[in-house]
């Protein structure tokens, strides 16, 4: 609203008073003055009139804003308070949700850990203890129970029961079985699966049984369970059963728990949901790593039978050496045992640290001699000095007869062309058969190779071998390609043709690949190469002077260590087994770098290789198989030890241990016949020993 207009009424006012104030004005000015004033005076009542008017007004709307203010702010103070009561209540919750979330990360945590454990367990026993321990754990249950299928998966057996306020805790095994029935998972008269049991049913079905009251559960047989309450004063309330199911694979087993407690009143309450899934989670974990186990174990099993095939087959291969691949690793594990389990002495710090160190060894005895697969099986049975394939003294004897027929002939076509006669009387026949029989027993009693051969048996060999009889035939017909090639060399002969009754022919050389020597060398392999692959010449074999092999043959038998090696380090084995090419290729080795086939002194030979040396010498000695030989009684055996220690062919100090450990004893007593068992000089044999290892202590291990 605009003040001009009273601001005309405000000049009229005191253009009046300075009119009424002077004295000088006259009337008629004074009245008119007045009038003038009285009209201002109503127009401004009217004004001020409207004015108060339009304040009231404006009063009006501002007490109506005021109260809309005050409105609003009680709304505001409302909402700040809903908003504060929101706040609380929401940090209350974050509160509870972060205990839920540290309460998960704690159980994740503890399941990675128990998985961690886990991975790392290869005892089943204890395997399914880390499970149930870690279920308990979770849970706060009070009891568990795992059971696992049997062999032909129609029943769950009991393996671990644990109650903590009956206080049991057992462990099935062979020594101390649970003395609870199997659960059936079939009914008996047929293949109908058995759901009436709730555990039966969690494994038959492969779903997780949850039941807070089983006295109120109709679905499952608890009668068991109410007999187990009544003997022992329990109450089996809540159950969780979940199977144990690895992924892809067969169910295993299943993991009870009963009696979940509240960890604050201990009241017993049914088994949480989302605990439930944590426990489903660990069963799981542990159904992979224990069907893991028992793959592990399937093919460690698979192995290990499989390397006593081959140990078997390498002995069934020759009936002579039958039972040695699996005699010599029973003596070495007595041996190692008997190291491994000193406390003082010189192997007071040896021990195998695991059960994987322990199998390592076993296989490399098992496999010490599996290179005998390559060595053929008439050098490995040879029991003549001329056997091949078969024993070729046969032949050897059809030219005696040959000889002796050469003779009646010349002799009956003598006395035909003089005068005439009838023929041989029988002594004239038997002189011509005396000297040819006294000659071929003696070739056939050197065949045998019992006896040393002297020079002078030698030279009578010789002087028989170069008796002559008449070939009629082709000796080049019906050979094969390669025989042919060996007779490249030998020019062809016009028959009739002599030849000596023994003979070393091309025929009986194969000679040795170019670069073999080398090969071995190269390999770290320090022996001595024949140039033939084999000499099959009949003085040269008949003229051994020890045994019935010749240097060919011998290499042949030796070189099954050498391919022992090959083929055991050509193998992927897994670090925990990379020793057992030395353990089942060191047993011909010696103290004194005198051995086969890498020549090594004692300080490169580990005690378990040692111990392999020792244990083949035994068994070779006492075997009773040998075509060669005469089996010797444990004294003679150790008798000749005591001569090989005393060369520094076997080591001392096991030596000494093996005979004041009765291992010897404890050997011969399960596998020699007794006739073989008898008084050994032990304590004799223990001074040569000690004797022998003084003597390596003052020479570090050096041939004095």
């Amino acid at each position: 609203m605009s003040l001009e207009p009273f601001q005309k009424d405000w000049d009229i006012v005191e253009l009046c008073d300075e009119i009424l104030a002077d004295p000088t004005t006259d009337i008629e000015t004074l009245r008119a003055t007045l009038q003038d004033a009285q009209k201002s005076y109503v127009k401004v009542l009217k004004r001020a009139d409207k004015l108060v008017r339009v304040s009231d007004r404006t009063d009006l709307r501002l007490r109506d804003a005021s109260a809309r203010i005050k409105k609003q702010q009680e709304e505001l103070e409302k909402a700040h308070e809903e908003l504060a009561s929101h706040a609380d209540r929401l940090e209350i919750e974050v509160a509870a949700r972060t205990a839920d979330l540290k309460m998960e990360r704690t159980k994740l945590a503890k399941l990675v850990e128990l998985g961690i454990a886990m991975a790392g367990e290869r005892d089943e026993a204890r395997l399914l203890s880390l499970v149930l321990e870690g279920a308990l754990e979770l849970t706060n249950a009070d009891g568990a129970t795992f059971y696992l299928t049997t062999d032909d998966e129609r029943e769950l057996r009991f393996k671990i029961l644990y109650n903590r306020t009956l206080g049991t805790s057992l462990v099935d095994s062979p020594e101390t079985p649970i003395p609870i029935p199997n659960v059936a998972l079939y009914s008996d008269d047929g293949d109908q699966p058995n759901l009436k049991n709730v555990v039966s049913y969690s494994v038959n079905c492969r779903e997780t049984i949850n039941i807070q009251d089983a006295y109120d559960s109709a679905d499952y047989d608890f009668s068991g369970t109410k007999r187990f309450d009544e003997a022992n004063g329990y109450r089996s309330t809540s159950f969780l059963t979940v199977p144990l199911i690895p992924r892809g694979g067969d169910v295993l087993g299943a993991l009870q728990l009963i009696n979940a407690t509240d960890p604050e009143t201990g009241d017993v309450v049914p088994f949480d949901d989302e605990l439930q899934g944590f426990v489903e989670a660990l069963a799981a974990l542990g159904a992979v790593t224990i069907d893991n186990q028992k793959l592990l174990t399937a093919q460690r099993n698979l192995m290990d039978s499989f390397i006593e095939l081959i140990a078997g087959a390498i002995d069934a291969k020759s009936p002579y050496t039958g039972g040695h691949c699996n005699r010599v690793p029973e003596i070495a594990m007595m041996l190692v045992r008997e190291a491994h389990d000193s406390t003082e002495g010189p192997f007071a710090n040896f021990a195998f640290h695991s059960e994987d160190e322990w199998r390592e060894f076993r296989i490399g005895a098992w496999l010490h001699d599996c290179g005998k697969v390559t060595t053929p099986e008439f050098v490995v049975d040879k029991a003549t000095k001329l056997e091949t394939i078969y024993n070729r003294i046969h032949e050897v004897r059809t030219r005696f007869e040959v000889l002796l027929r050469d003779q009646e002939i010349e002799r009956l076509t003598q006395r035909l062309e003089s005068l005439g006669g009838t023929g041989l009387s029988e002594a004239e026949r038997e002189e011509i058969l005396a000297p040819l029989r006294e000659k071929f027993s003696f070739v056939a009693d050197t065949n045998i190779g019992g006896e040393f051969l002297n020079d002078a048996a030698i030279s009578k060999l010789n002087e028989i071998g170069a008796a002559r009889w008449t070939r009629h035939f082709d000796d080049r017909l019906g050979l094969s390609g390669e025989e042919l090639r060996r007779m490249a060399s030998t020019p062809v002969e016009t028959l009739p043709t002599e030849e000596t009754l023994l003979a070393d022919k091309e025929l009986h050389r194969t000679p040795r690949e170019p670069g073999t020597a080398a090969h071995y060398a190269a390999r770290g392999f320090k022996v001595n190469v024949p140039d033939n692959e084999r000499n099959d010449g009949e003085l040269y074999n008949l003229s051994i002077a020890r045994g019935t092999l010749t240097d060919e043959e011998r290499f042949k038998i030796n070189d099954h260590i050498v391919q022992t090696i090959v083929m055991l380090e050509n193998l992927p084995l897994p670090k925990h087994m990379r020793r057992i090419p030395e353990y089942a290729g060191t047993h011909h080795e010696t103290m004194i770098g005198t051995g086969y086939p890498k020549k090594l002194m004692r300080d490169e030979l580990s005690v378990p290789a040692r111990v392999m040396a020792i244990a083949d010498v035994f068994e070779a000695l006492t075997a009773s198989d040998r075509p060669y030989k005469k089996a010797k009684t444990l004294s003679e055996a150790l008798k000749i030890m005591g001569f090989m220690c005393k060369d520094r062919h076997i080591d001392p100090e096991l030596f000494e241990l093996f005979l004041q450990s009765g291992v010897h004893q404890k050997y011969a007593d399960e596998y020699l016949d007794p006739s073989q068992v008898d008084a050994v000089d032990t304590e004799g044999l223990i001074v040569i020993a000690q004797e022998m290892s003084a003597k390596f202590v003052e020479n570090d291990g050096v041939n004095a």
